[in-house]
């Protein structure tokens, strides 16, 4: 058995060396009264670090809490619902009509700006968003059941005489089992257990209950947010407020729906609208009026035009008219006296 060539205290005494040549180096950058890098404020939402440390996070749990409202839900159970964080409109006379506050919590969050804009203007969601409510309750509703599917399978596991993969418990191993494959050699087995199933749990309950904090901000951007306090039932309370008129209805046409809305059914949104914002150079007519408008016009410049064609056509003829009957008599006094001087000298 060899010896080796450092001892443990020449390791120790290069260990000591390396130590205080780190503490010197960091030294040089302020250790150890490190206070951090200096906190900028978003240039987009524009508040400050000690008014976001301020805001509190919104309560919630997941699975959600069942609160029977009647009997049927009492023996038959409730389907998970989401709760979402309430959006409050209001129309102003300076804001206009589609502004919308909601309370500012530290866990709420939006879609980014890209993915907002392409289902507005892509797939035409600016106002009506029911359909994206129903797919972010279907989706909570499909992560709830998976939720239920771990569960039950970590149940199983305590249940010895229970096979899981005869039926009809296969199909919740078959539904739950991929995630062992999938997280396979990632996550370790704590005194034999595997905790896949638990890390899951965790994962899939996270990303359930971060649906109830996402905020929807049609017709505008998340970018137009603006964080301010305001007065909400006697009390100051920090909001999240998007008013004015819609970035997006600048960059492209306003959604023709929206302004036949507009034209026909609420003509002082349209008459707020034009007065408004008649500078930005926005067409809020809805496609069918503007074409009746240029069909007019068009009509009109033709009709002037034959008015025009015709009077000149009018003056043309009379010139004419005139001058054949001018030569018309001419000729006939010249014959006249041609046939006098004949018979004086005959």
């Amino acid at each position: 058995m060899t010896s080796s060539i450092f001892t443990q205290d020449s390791k120790l005494a290069v260990v000591a060396i390396i130590e205080k040549g780190f503490e010197l180096l960091a030294n040089l950058f302020g250790y150890p009264r490190v206070e951090g890098m200096l906190f900028k404020e978003p240039d987009l939402v524009g508040i400050s670090q000690e008014r976001f440390a301020s805001l509190g996070m919104r309560p919630n749990t997941f699975p959600p809490i069942d609160l029977p409202q009647s009997l049927i839900e009492v023996f038959l159970g409730l389907i998970p619902r989401l709760h979402t964080l309430t959006r409050y409109f209001y129309q102003s006379d300076t804001d206009g009509f589609y502004n919308f506050y909601i309370r500012n919590y530290q866990n709420i969050f939006f879609l980014p700006d890209w993915l907002s804009e392409f289902l507005q203007i892509q797939l035409n969601y600016c106002l009506d968003i029911s359909f994206l409510e129903a797919i972010r309750g279907a989706v909570f509703l499909c992560l709830f059941i998976f939720f239920e599917l771990v569960s039950l399978r970590i149940t199983l596991f305590w249940f010895l005489t229970i096979n899981p993969y005869t039926f009809p418990w296969i199909y919740v191993t078959s539904a739950v089992d991929w995630t062992d494959e999938a997280f396979q050699g990632l996550v370790p087995v704590v005194a034999g257990l595997n905790l896949t199933a638990t890390i899951v749990m965790g994962i899939v309950g996270a990303l359930a209950d971060s649906l109830n904090h996402l905020v929807f901000t049609m017709p505008f951007l998340p970018s137009e947010a603006e964080q301010l306090p305001l007065a909400v039932g006697g009390q100051v309370r920090e909001v999240v407020i998007f008013r004015y008129f819609p970035i997006l209805w600048y960059k492209y046409p306003i959604p023709n729906d929206i302004r036949q809305y507009w034209y026909y059914e609420r003509p002082d949104i349209l008459k707020f609208m034009q007065e408004s914002y008649t500078d930005l150079n926005v067409q809020f007519l809805p496609n069918e009026i503007v074409q009746q408008m240029k069909n007019s016009q068009q009509v009109t410049a033709i009709t002037d035009q034959i008015i025009s064609q015709h009077s000149n056509i009018n003056n043309e003829i009379s010139t004419q008219l005139l001058s054949t009957q001018m030569v018309i008599d001419t000729h006939y006094i010249s014959h006249y006296i041609t046939h006098f001087t004949d018979f004086l000298y005959s």
